[in-house]
């Protein structure tokens, strides 16, 4: 049992593993927020709760005059707006006569033996080997009735707490929520920094590391996505935290539009840290009844350093986030013939690719953009799911049969959420696409974004998509958004829904992507959005995998997926090998290196295989042999980060069996010096009482010995090149 409620029923205490989250509804029924951190006994930590009577900082009318309680100086679990706490507030509310003001008290509590799905969106859901508790705290508006539920979701094994709320009008009168956040949390004491992965197309998930003080930090996105710029999963540290030591909490929002992260000190040394729907363009109404849920933020803390902290959002993630036929079953090994054609193909193209590639032990072709619609560039066809047979040279049916009877798979690209002003679609519907009626667009790719919140545009698109897969041999879409959303209207929400507009699109992107895959259960489905820019815990809930990156250099790769492993599973990570000079950084990089470093993802290739030498189509046969012979550790191992990317002569990982029977570390060399200094290779997670031997160099040692003293390597590698050692277990 992970929820324990004591004292007189006003002490709630959340239990996991190794970490303690406990609130407390005091005696004027604020909730405070009173502990997070390292497991300890349930008792009531109020007494933690340092009072004083502050200037400028009101009393309630409650204090009767006690000048030390104030709203603007306590930890809260639902800060109030605009009665006296002058931080920032996580539920912001316009009343019907215009005022704004928002104080929530305790109302009771009950507890759910199962996890909580959020309404339209996706969650941690139960499995019959392991399910969740869930913590249900009712608080009420002193005086309109606004009723809030704030729900605390509890995987005891997994160190995992989830938040998320749910407002109700509860009054007679229509109500705004300006702002609706899902997680707010007060820190007591303490020093901290912020870890965030920003970047840009192309070079997402760097890591940055702030620290926390008087002036607000802050990280989101305004794009209608979760975006390339900026990341939904952020990470509170304290100063000293190391990957292997040190306090650290997670942050990952499951969601995919509009979000914002934020972190500040107060007055009184306390740092308040808050999560959820960005406020900025968001505005929904609430008329009497009705409700709105937050999206889900799932917490984790490790008192033993990142890598802890990483390895329990990858358990919760796979176990718990990613659904269907391969949440565990063994993704195929892909070919996309993106960089090998562009627009440029034929029939005759694509099979000669295949017929290459199903030599040499790949399982499936992903067939990309262009197979559709008037679309031999970019500036058109965008709407228009008809599959263009003169350009194929027959149906997709008969290019799916070709395809499997190669005993290869069949894949195909879609961009369902976007419209080309050229297509047919748009010719016959022009008030489907986002656009402000009189105004010039502005336009990403000659493209426009349909109107997600529409049901009878999401009908369409579900009726095209299934009539395509229906037809065909297909067994794995690539869903790709190639633009970020703005000139915000609809043709169908009023005036004054029009902060309602990126909310529901998301809503609708959900609702489709749910249908579909109601319908294909079998389907593969890899997300994309110009790569990574909606790379996010929620997207996992229907692709497994992501494609990491629209940079496929192996040498960039190394801080892009280094980066995004901080909360993901490796296994959700699309890597390919692609051809070189790479064709976004110009760089080359061996056969080799470019094989090891996408090993460690979801694997394939992304070039043309008739044109490559016949030492490298060798290679290929080793490198999908390799990645069999290792996808256990890399989809379901624990995952270690042997080095960081800053000031660094070489890069390496490492993956350790959950049964720690065997192991994987991977090396590559990024710079090159003269008078090189030795290689040493830190090495981790192995069990202390076993032997391993180490495929490297044949040397037997205890595991205790190997994760003290590393492995040296007697030739200092040249730059850019690579290795991969195995750990197995021995006898000896």
């Amino acid at each position: 049992m992970g929820i324990f409620v004591s004292g007189n029923d006003r002490v709630f205490t959340l239990q996991t593993k190794d970490s303690t989250y406990q609130m407390k509804a005091d005696t004027h029924d604020v909730l405070l927020h009173t502990y997070y951190g390292k497991r300890i006994d349930p008792e009531d930590l109020e007494e933690l709760i340092f009072k004083a009577d502050v200037g400028f900082s009101g009393n309630p009318p409650e204090a009767n005059g006690d000048r030390t309680y104030s709203l603007d100086c306590l930890p809260q679990e639902l800060p109030s707006s605009g009665v006296g706490d002058y931080r920032d507030d996580m539920l912001r509310l316009t009343h019907a006569d215009g005022s704004t003001a928002a104080d929530f008290r305790f109302q009771g509590w009950e507890i759910s033996p199962l996890s909580r799905p959020v309404p339209g969106m996706p969650a941690l859901y139960d499995t019959p080997e392991e399910s969740g508790e869930t913590l249900i705290i009712t608080m009420r508006e002193k005086v309109s009735g606004i009723t809030v539920r704030l729900y605390y979701g509890v995987f005891e094994e997994e160190n995992i707490i989830t938040r998320s709320i749910q407002v109700e009008n509860s009054g007679k009168t229509p109500v705004v929520l300006e702002k609706a956040l899902s997680c707010s949390l007060d820190y007591l004491f303490g020093d901290y920094e912020m870890i965030h992965f920003s970047g840009r197309h192309a070079m997402e998930r760097s890591l940055y590391r702030v620290p926390v003080g008087p002036a607000c930090v802050s990280v989101g996105s305004i794009r209608g996505t979760s975006s390339h710029q900026q990341n939904p999963g952020v990470i509170l540290c304290r100063p000293e935290t190391t990957e292997d030591f040190g306090d650290c909490y997670g942050f990952c929002l499951v969601y995919s539009g509009n979000f914002q992260f934020s972190a500040q000190k107060d007055q009184r040394g306390q740092t308040r840290v808050q999560m959820g729907i960005h406020p900025d363009w968001f505005r929904f109404t609430l008329e009497p009844g009705e409700v709105f849920d937050t999206p889900q933020v799932i917490l984790s803390y490790s008192p033993n350093g990142l890598t802890t902290l990483s390895q329990q959002y990858h358990d919760i993630l796979r176990e718990h986030m990613c659904r269907g036929v391969y949440k565990h079953a063994p993704r195929p090994v892909l070919i996309n013939n993106w960089e090998a054609t562009y627009f440029n193909f034929n029939r005759e193209k694509i099979l000669n690719i295949a017929r290459q590639a199903s030599q040499l032990g790949i399982e499936m072709l992903v067939l990309d953009d262009g197979w559709f619609g008037k679309r031999d560039d970019d500036n058109s066809g965008l709407g228009d799911w008809f599959v263009n047979e003169k350009k194929m040279g027959g149906t997709l049916k008969q290019l799916g049969e070709d395809l499997h009877a190669m005993g290869m798979k069949f894949g195909l690209w879609f961009e369902p959420e976007m419209i080309s002003e050229d297509s047919d679609l748009y010719r016959a519907h022009p008030d489907w696409a986002i656009q402000i009626p009189g105004r010039e667009p502005n336009r990403g790719r000659n493209q426009l974004v349909l109107d997600m919140s529409r049901k009878e545009i999401r009908d369409y698109l579900l009726e095209r998509i299934s009539d395509i897969l229906g037809k065909a041999p297909i067994d794995y879409v690539k869903w790709d958004v190639n633009r970020s959303i703005c000139d915000l209207y609809s043709h169908t929400l009023s005036p004054k829904q029009s902060g309602e507009i990126f909310h529901r699109h998301i809503l609708g992107v959900y609702d489709l992507l749910e249908r579909i895959l109601e319908r294909f259960p079998d389907l593969l489905l890899e997300g994309c959005s110009g790569g990574g820019g909606r790379f996010d815990a929620a997207m996992l809930y229907y692709s497994p995998q992501i494609w990491c990156s629209d940079n496929t250099d192996a040498i960039n790769r190394l801080s892009i997926q280094y980066g995004t492993s901080f909360f993901y599973p490796i296994s959700a990570m699309g890597a390919h090998i692609s051809a070189v000079p790479n064709h976004q950084t110009g760089r080359s990089t061996s056969f080799k290196t470019r094989g090891n470093v996408a090993l460690s993802g979801s694997f394939g290739y992304e070039l043309d295989l008739n044109r490559v030498s016949d030492e490298e189509k060798e290679m290929v046969k080793e490198q999908i042999a390799t990645f069999k012979h290792f996808y256990d550790l890399t989809h379901e191992g624990d995952y270690y980060r042997l080095t960081g990317m800053r000031d660094q002569e070489f890069v390496a990982w490492e993956f350790v069996a959950k049964d720690k029977s065997h192991a994987m570390l991977t090396m590559v060399k990024t710079d090159s010096q003269g008078n090189p200094l030795p290689v040493h290779l830190p090495v981790k997670g192995l069990d202390e009482n076993r032997k391993y031997v180490c495929s490297y160099n044949g040397s037997i040692h205890s595991g205790r010995v190997w994760n003290q003293c590393g492995l040296t390597l007697p030739i200092v590698p040249t730059e850019y090149d690579s290795l991969v050692v195995e750990w197995s277990e021995s006898d000896a």
